[in-house]
């Protein structure tokens, strides 16, 4: 197991290694760059809209029905949602769900090129794959994905306020007061640090697991399934490690 490991901790070593030289063709790397922009960007926005709403109306409810003495302000559920989403829902939720979404999906691809020969084409015409295919989806998530996140934070913050209100728990005056008392700055520092982080985990283990499938189509499946699996158990393990550090 532990050799294991460290073999796919090697290659994908290597792998990031061969990924910086200088491009062939800056014109086609950068429609490749554009191209994968808005696949994770544009594609992965309907998942995030809808999770982010749900999650900041269900913080709100929870947070409302766990806060019921009288002594307690009603603005300080607001605050609870704010830190909530803000720390941990946006960058973390989000970015499990976009594992699935975007991680799959460039596995899945880059298996497909793998296994019908399109990869050896390339490499046989002297392209260096790993930095036509792997780095233009690597820098296009370390891009797109804090974006992601930040819509995450505002509509999870907007959907706790939609939900307060329609619920008749809180007002959006005291939503509102509440949003604004004991803001820190530094909290949305750390959410974009994370979401920097989960980024370039979800793009480069996904290229890593579909790069190297070898077999056949059904070994397309199992190294999807795995990109996703490895990237989530990261993802939570550098959520702590992140939070262990920077907080």
């Amino acid at each position: 197991m532990e050799f294991k490991f460290f073999y796919h901790f090697g290659n994908f070593l290597l792998m990031l290694k061969g990924m910086f030289s200088r491009p062939e063709n800056m014109k086609m790397y950068w429609k490749q760059f554009m191209q994968q922009c808005v696949d994770i960007g544009v594609g992965s926005f309907g998942i995030v809209f809808i999770i982010s709403l749900f999650m900041g109306g269900v913080t709100t409810l929870q947070t409302a029905y766990q806060l019921v003495s009288p002594i307690i302000p009603k603005s300080t559920i607001a605050q609870v949602v704010r830190d909530t989403i803000i720390l941990e829902f946006a960058p973390t939720l989000t970015c499990i769900v976009l594992a699935g979404v975007v991680g799959s999906k460039i596995a899945s691809e880059l298996g497909n090129m793998r296994i019908s020969e399109q990869i050896d084409a390339l490499e046989i015409m002297g392209i260096n794959t790993k930095g036509y295919l792997i780095a233009p989806k690597i820098m296009a998530a370390i891009l797109m994905i804090p974006v992601l996140v930040a819509i995450a934070g505002f509509l999870g913050i907007y959907g706790g306020k939609a939900a307060g209100e329609l619920s008749g728990v809180i007002s959006g005056e005291q939503f509102m007061q509440g949003l604004r008392q004991q803001f820190k700055a530094y909290n949305v520092f750390f959410a974009m640090a994370k979401s920097y982080t989960f980024g370039f985990i979800i793009a480069s283990v996904s290229a890593y697991y579909g790069y190297n499938v070898s077999g056949g189509a059904l070994e397309i499946g199992k190294a999807s399934t795995t990109s996703v699996v490895v990237s989530c158990v990261l993802i939570l393990f550098m959520d702590y490690a992140l939070t262990a550090i920077l907080l």
